[in-house]
């Protein structure tokens, strides 16, 4: 029984970002732009209905849901070729369309407003699924739709869906680039308290890496939102092959989550991409092995997260999980692991176990590739928080000067104070110091000794991530402790190929 996910589409990043996600899904299962299953397409292996269901005269539909304040991503989307592949009713636009202006606080009171409406699809779609296994968001953090309406819609289905998991595809924005938002500092670090509190697995995509990766390796000039769309949804219907293609393991989103998340604050991942090719470049073609693969994903230049350098914390992962895709020996996999632990490429945690997990899966027979072995990592490694790190150096900037908060004070969550951005300040800087602490072999104690301190001072009520902090039992670093408390009891997913240190 396939275990379904829902797809939300939030603002015009989030949209945009899905709609490549499913002109991919389509191309990959030979699903044509109404939805109608291709002549070719006769394999029959894949399992669609993860992502799609069946209309009565047998097109398939999406299982997504797309929601904005103000109509022209979307607009566009129905004036595409892909139009009729989704569902009307399953698509959102506010009455007023004037959007939220870039404005958190604008997004999230437009959230309370209109939740009802939103929830009505939302329940609609789940009670549509037999194994609902949980919802997959797609969103900025920098916006006014994507990160406020997130960040609103994310507690929202904590409360209404305890325990069904929720993985987020967030972007952050730009560094490198002079933001047109002003307030986007502030709009990221509210929404990091919520990725933080309410979310089981965020995928970051750092806008700043994805342009590097376009330029430097697709030898793009000047990228286009498009072309950045199109890596990004490579990066999305990657991570998602063993859920479609299924094998005999990672078959489902909890089995791929609980082994890339020992601990339930540090589930941000990174991720790389190897080979990356653009459509003119089918033609340069150079032979791929297992181990040139998983070699190239360890390089820093192929990761999609930038991460500045930090000479007084010595980064490592976590937990590495390697998605190969193509026709591969398990065989080259043992040896390719043997040859990653012997050259020391990884650097892990002191206080769990080194290993690089690696998940084999199918590649779509009805694309051409230009390669015969290509990878997908998807890592938990420390550096991360270097990018909450300058995140809040922003935030503090605008925060120290009071720049800009009129806009905010307009809605009621800020109408009397600010005390909500100071808490979500804390929450990050938090987060910050868990990762730094995980860097060290004392992390265990020392998440023992900070639970005993917050007892006494935390007065926030907890959310579904804090009932399950990691602060008790980090020692087993059990996968199953990062999992929404009905789930943490279900069957384990079984081993994977893995290197581990002797």
């Amino acid at each position: 029984m396939p275990r379904e996910i829902i797809t939300l589409q939030l603002g015009q990043c989030g949209n945009q970002i899905g709609f490549e996600f499913w002109k991919q899904l389509c191309a990959e299962h030979g699903i044509s732009p109404e939805g109608i299953v291709e002549e070719f397409a006769t394999e029959g292996t894949d399992r669609k209905d993860v992502f799609f269901y069946q209309a009565d005269d047998e097109h398939y539909i999406p299982r997504a849901v797309l929601l904005d304040l103000e109509p022209r991503v979307i607009h566009s989307i129905l004036n595409s070729p892909y139009a009729k592949l989704y569902n009307p009713e399953n698509i959102y636009l506010s009455e007023h369309g004037g959007g939220a202006g870039n404005n958190w606080a604008s997004g999230f009171s437009q959230g309370e407003k209109i939740h009802e409406d939103i929830f009505d699809i939302i329940d609609r779609e789940a009670d549509g699924s037999d194994s609902l296994e949980g919802f997959v968001l797609c969103h900025s953090i920098a916006g006014g739709t994507g990160s406020g309406l997130g960040s609103y819609l994310l507690e929202r289905l904590n409360d209404r869906y305890p325990k069904k998991l929720v993985q987020t595809y967030s972007v952050f924005p730009n560094q490198d680039e002079m933001s047109d938002v002003v307030v986007q500092p502030y709009n990221s670090l509210l929404t990091l308290k919520r990725l933080t509190q309410n979310a089981d697995c965020v995928v970051v995509l750092d806008n700043t890496a994805l342009n590097r990766i376009a330029t430097d390796r697709l030898h793009i000039q000047n990228p286009s939102f498009s072309q950045i769309n199109q890596l990004v949804s490579t990066i999305m219907s990657a991570s998602t092959t063993t859920l479609r293609y299924p094998g005999y393991m990672n078959n489902d989103l909890i089995g791929l989550i609980a082994s890339l998340i020992p601990t339930p604050r540090l589930h941000f991942l990174m991720t790389g991409y190897t080979p990356l090719t653009t459509d003119q470049s089918v033609a340069s073609v150079r032979k791929t092995t297992v181990l040139d693969v998983m070699r190239r994903l360890l390089q820093p230049k192929n990761v999609m997260v930038s991460t500045g350098r930090d000479r007084q914390t010595n980064h490592c992962y976590i937990a590495i999980l390697n998605i190969i895709q193509g026709e591969v020996d398990p065989t080259q996999v043992h040896k390719s692991l043997q040859r990653i632990r012997e050259r020391k490429l990884a650097n892990f945690i002191p206080w769990g176990p080194a290993s690089i997990q690696v998940a084999l899966s199918r590649k779509s027979p009805y694309l051409p590739s230009a390669h015969r072995v290509s990878g997908l990592m998807m890592a938990n490694h420390t550096s991360i928080s270097s990018l909450f790190e300058s995140s809040c150096q922003q935030y503090d900037k605008l925060r120290k000067r009071e720049a800009f908060l009129e806009q905010f004070r307009k809605e009621d969550i800020f109408k009397d104070n600010f005390d909500e951005l100071d808490r979500s300040r804390e929450v990050v800087q938090e987060l910050i110091d868990e990762y730094h602490a995980a860097t060290r072999p004392d992390y265990i104690s020392w998440g023992t000794q900070e639970q005993s301190k917050a007892v006494g001072t935390l007065k926030m009520v907890p959310t579904k991530t804090q009932k399950q902090d990691t602060r008790v039992g980090l020692g087993s670093a059990s996968p199953g402790d990062s999992l929404p408390s009905g789930l943490r009891d279900a069957k384990r997913p079984p081993p994977c190929h893995s290197m581990e240190e002797e």
